[in-house]
């Protein structure tokens, strides 16, 4: 069987492509495959300690099967850092809990914290007509973790003192005013770059997460 493998940011690195085809005999698994590639990249051997897959845009373990045709892309976790720059990356499609995210994100040495969102926005009646809200969709995640990996790495290459990263995308329609992204940004303290990092991070995500919103009627 011949099978499509797709790379995202770490991992393409290490692989040094960003997709190949690879053939593989019928009635194999995902563990398989990463004997196999581990052959090809040694550099990914360690990393499939970690890694994400997905087989046909679906998170698969070691023992999902494989068919003819089937793509699958490989992932560096979407969330780690150490203890004290701690990055958090998810997709998600229940309504976007702060409370929760910001316990995960301050650490003991953080002193300041700066949350932005992105929420859909009502249109008024003489506004014109009205559409649906819509979403980056189902199929579109991978795509979603790969943008958010860089724009995460884009905020620490810009901002050494801030500690703290996380981003959080919502899919599937919401109600005028529920937020569709969260970025949230921790440091020292509150000069230390949090107002310009988040701004910057939803800046970004808006830039490259098409279709995050549409402006809708309240009722």
């Amino acid at each position: 069987m011949t099978l499509r493998i797709l790379y995202f940011a770490t991992m393409r690195d290490l692989a040094g492509v960003r997709e190949e085809t690879v053939s593989l005999p019928d009635g194999l698994r995902v563990k398989d495959l990463k004997s196999l590639l581990g052959r090809k990249h040694p550099e990914l051997i360690k990393a499939f300690n970690s890694a994400i897959f997905a087989v046909n845009r679906e998170f698969a373990f070691d023992d999902h099967p494989l068919k003819e045709g089937d793509e699958v892309a490989i992932f560096p976790p979407v969330s780690g850092g150490s203890v004290n720059q701690p990055t958090i990356l998810r997709i998600v499609r229940e309504p976007l809990d702060m409370n929760t995210l910001l316990k995960e994100i301050i650490t003991p040495t953080a002193g300041a914290a700066c949350v932005l969102t992105k929420g859909v926005q009502a249109h008024s009646e003489r506004d014109g007509p009205l559409e649906k809200p819509h979403q980056p969709s189902e199929d579109s995640s991978p795509m979603v973790e790969e943008q958010m990996e860089q724009v995460a790495q884009e905020i620490r290459d810009r901002w050494e003192s801030v500690e703290g990263v996380a981003i959080v995308q919502h899919l599937g329609e919401v109600q005028p005013g529920a937020p569709t992204v969260m970025v949230v940004c921790t440091a020292a303290h509150r000069d230390a770059g949090v107002f310009e990092a988040a701004r910057y991070g939803l800046d970004r995500m808006d830039q490259t997460i098409p279709l995050s919103e549409k402006e809708i009627d309240p009722e």
